[in-house]
């Protein structure tokens, strides 16, 4: 068998990843971009991408491949139907990074809510030591307990985030992006309702036609002025510019973001002129990477190439 691993980095290169020479040669690439991938697939019978797009363009000169493994959850950049005709199998990986994307959601809350970054800031400038009194608390913050937290997308991870934010004391609600919620846990209401109620937002939904620009500038128009958003779901779930446009009108009081509609971010991006860290918090797509996530990421890469050498279905999506 021949393996090749379109995008090496993607899992980090402090992560061993030599589990793949059992089973054949493999041809490792750093990174690889769209229109180095047809070549770089060519005699691949395995090929193990990220955010490789494979497609008809991409695939159709490689006569041998015969199974995709994503190093991901997602398969927004696979074409099914064209992988499917062909007789190719995808296979992804679920729930690897759930403890780390929803530690990730509620650390954003919490360093919004109690403004962590303007008290980080106001020890370490010295105003701290040159103030006459025990406490600062300038900025006003407030507690989580009690408050309402609102998640679009109850699958394992927006179901962790309940978890987690009702021992925190928050009372939860979701909205089913799919509309094929099983949930009975938390009381289920429609999306209008889940705005206008919610002092906490958090999405977790993939990304499809019905959850592109979900939240727009009609959705955030309906959240409270006090509200948070926290996207860890995918980026072009948020309207990049009606945010902006959010924030820089105090429509909502902030917005904790890990996933944005282009990666890496780009320099015109709006929201990089929003410098107020208790306002608006980016990180880069990093809350799915903790060690523990990316060493479970490549041990199941590698049970569903063995499943799938020994003729089982294991996390195909396309059976």
């Amino acid at each position: 068998m021949n393996l090749v691993i379109l995008e090496r980095n993607s899992a980090g290169t402090d992560i061993d990843v030599s589990c793949f020479e059992q089973f054949g040669a493999v041809t490792s690439y750093a990174n690889t971009t769209a229109e180095q991938v047809a070549e770089r697939v060519r005699d691949a019978d395995i090929i193990i991408s990220n955010k490789a797009p494979m497609n008809q363009d991409t695939l159709a000169g490689a006569a041998n491949v015969k199974l995709i493994c994503l190093l991901a959850t997602g398969y927004d950049c696979v074409d099914l139907a064209y992988c499917t005709s062909r007789g190719i199998k995808v296979a992804n990986v679920v729930n690897y990074c759930t403890p780390a994307v929803a530690q990730h959601t509620i650390l954003l809350a919490l360093m919004l809510t109690e403004k962590i970054a303007f008290y980080d800031h106001y020890v370490k400038s010295g105003a701290y030591s040159a103030q006459d009194r025990f406490s600062n608390f300038d900025r006003a913050f407030h507690d989580l307990d009690g408050k309402t937290w609102g998640i679009v997308g109850m699958g394992t991870i927006g179901r962790r985030v309940a978890a987690l934010a009702s021992a925190f004391g928050c009372r939860v609600h979701f909205y089913s992006a799919s509309g094929n919620s099983t949930c009975t846990e938390y009381p289920r209401v429609d999306l209008d309702t889940l705005l206008r109620t919610s002092d906490i937002v958090s999405l977790h939904c993939p990304l499809t036609d019905r959850t592109r620009n979900l939240i727009d500038k009609n959705a955030l128009a309906k959240m409270k002025q006090t509200a948070i958003l926290i996207n860890v779901a995918r980026g072009p779930v948020v309207n990049t510019q009606d945010l902006y446009q959010a924030l820089a009108q105090e429509q909502i009081m902030g917005a904790g973001l890990d996933v944005l509609e282009k990666e890496p971010m780009e320099a015109s991006n709006p929201l990089s002129r929003i410098q107020d860290s208790t306002r608006l918090i980016i990180t880069p797509h990093m809350s799915w990477a903790s060690i523990e996530s990316r060493t479970r990421l490549i041990s199941e890469v590698a049970k569903n190439i063995d499943a799938f050498l020994n003729k089982t279905d294991r996390n195909v999506i396309n059976i």
